[in-house]
C-alpha cells in the first residue's frame, strides 16, 4: 500500500521504528477515556511493539498510522465484521492530544472512508462514539456519516454506563457523495 498524502498529515502502514512515538502519543488517559478498553493504559513501548508487529502481518493494511513530520501520532483503522455482518466494517481512530483541534481528523476520516470503500467489499461502514465525545461525532458527520442510533447505557467505561452513538454510511451514500463532489468540482 502506498502512503496517502493529505494536507495535514500522511496515512501509511505501521512500521518498525514507530514504537516510541506511538507509545508517547497513545499513553494518555484522555485518549483512553474515549476508546474501548482493549486499548491499553498505560500504553507502553511493549504495547506499541505488539501493535506494530500485528499490523505488519496484514497483506492489505486495516490500520494506518497518522504520520506528522515522520512520526506516528495516531491511528485510523477498521474492523470487518463476521457472519451475516461480513459486509459491515467499524471505523475507529485516535490522535495524540498535542494535535487535537487542528482539523487533522476531519481530513483523515474521509480519506480512510475512501480507502475502505475502494479496496474492500464493505457495504456499510459505521462508527461508535461514547456519550460526551461530541468532537468525534462531528468528525463523522463532516465525513458524511449520519446518526443511526443511540444505544442507551450500552457501554461500560470508567465504572459507569454510557450511551453509545452509532453513525453509519452505506456504499451507495459514499458513491452519491463522491459523485456530488465530482460534479461540484466541474462547475
Amino acid at each position: 500500500m502506498a502512503t496517502i498524502y493529505l494536507d495535514t498529515c500522511a496515512l501509511r502502514p505501521w512500521r518498525d521504528g514507530d514504537e516510541f512515538s506511538l507509545s508517547e502519543h497513545a499513553n494518555n488517559r484522555k485518549i483512553w477515556d474515549r476508546v474501548r478498553d482493549f486499548f491499553p493504559h498505560p500504553y507502553t513501548v511493549r504495547d506499541a511493539s505488539s501493535w506494530i508487529r500485528m499490523n505488519r502481518s496484514y497483506q492489505q493494511p486495516v490500520n494506518l498510522a497518522i504520520d506528522i513530520g515522520g512520526k506516528a501520532v495516531g491511528n485510523v483503522g477498521f474492523t470487518i465484521k463476521e457472519d451475516i455482518y461480513r459486509h459491515n466494517a467499524e471505523i475507529g481512530y485516535w490522535l495524540g492530544e498535542s494535535h487535537w483541534g487542528q482539523g487533522i481528523m476531519t481530513e483523515v476520516v474521509p480519506a480512510m472512508v475512501n480507502y475502505i470503500f475502494v479496496n474492500f467489499q464493505v457495504n456499510r461502514l459505521f462508527g461508535c462514539v461514547l456519550e460526551g465525545n461530541h468532537v468525534s461525532m462531528r468528525v463523522l458527520e463532516q465525513a458524511g456519516f449520519r446518526p443511526e442510533a443511540i444505544l442507551k447505557k450500552a457501554a461500560f467505561k470508567n465504572n459507569q454506563y454510557l450511551d453509545e452513538h452509532i453513525f453509519a454510511m452505506l456504499r451507495a451514500e459514499f458513491v452519491a457523495r463522491q459523485n456530488a463532489i465530482s460534479y461540484a468540482r466541474k462547475q
